[in-house]
Order: C-alpha cells, then structure tokens, then sequence
C-alpha cells in the first residue's frame, strides 16, 4: 500500500512538473515597442514583440483608419475615410520577433493637397497569439 501511495505522489510531481513546463514554452507574448510614422499617404509602424516561447514565426497585422482632411482638421466627405491594413510574417528568435509594416491609403478622388491624410485607431496585433498594441495618437 506504501508503494502504491509513493506513486501516486510521482506521478503527481511529474504532472506538475510538465504542466509548469509547458506554461514556460508557451511563453507570454507582448508588444516591447510600436512606433508609428507617418509619410505621405503611408503609414509605417516598427515593433519588437518578446516572450513568444518556441514559435517558428508569428503572423502580425497593421490596420487604421484613414482620413483625407482639409487645412481647417475636417474631413469633407464620408468617402474620404477608409480602413487600411497591411500583414506579414515575421521570424521568431529566441522569443523574440521584430520588423516594420506599412500600409498606404488611396482615395478616390484623390487626396491631394490642401488635402493631407491623416491616419487614427491604428493598432498591431500578432494573430498567433492574440495579442494586440494599440497605438494612441493621429499620425
């Protein structure tokens, strides 16, 4: 019955042992930095994600909103506002990935100037683990 009890108590700290292992390859994904600026019609958002575990690569995506605004900060019309998004694949090393996107926002008719785009809610998000980064601020 001893021998029987002294199993059950490995076989338990086996348990425990690979449950908490398992938590440490799963690793805890977050956004470090994301950075945007703005060129033109383009918007570019550099970022360093950390704590991704053993994932061969993660899948991360850049959406906003993008707005052509007049030289008073109003927007004229209702089909001067779009949703722009760009996405990409980007290597996973030691925990850790890292690159740039960009999207580019096209108006029809154009937004030439006096006219300027100005991009709002834009935020990152890795698809592979579901993590989101929202950027404040109008770019």
């Amino acid at each position: 019955m001893r021998l029987k009890k002294r199993y059950v108590v490995v076989a338990a700290l086996v348990g425990a042992v690979a449950a908490v292992s398992a938590v440490a390859f799963a690793g805890s994904p977050h956004f470090v930095t994301a950075d945007a600026t703005r060129s033109g019609n383009t918007l570019s958002v550099n970022f360093k994600e950390a704590g991704l575990g053993n994932e061969p690569q993660v899948h991360v995506v850049l959406s906003a909103t993008a707005l052509c605004v007049n030289n008073g900060g109003k927007h004229p019309k209702a089909v001067n506002k779009t949703s722009v998004s760009a996405a990409g694949d980007f290597p996973v090393q030691n925990g850790r990935a890292e690159g740039t996107l960009s999207l580019t926002a096209t108006f029809q008719p154009d937004c030439t100037p006096p006219m300027t785009v100005v991009f709002t809610d834009v935020s990152l998000t890795d698809e592979t683990s579901g993590v989101t980064a929202n950027i404040p601020g109008t770019f």
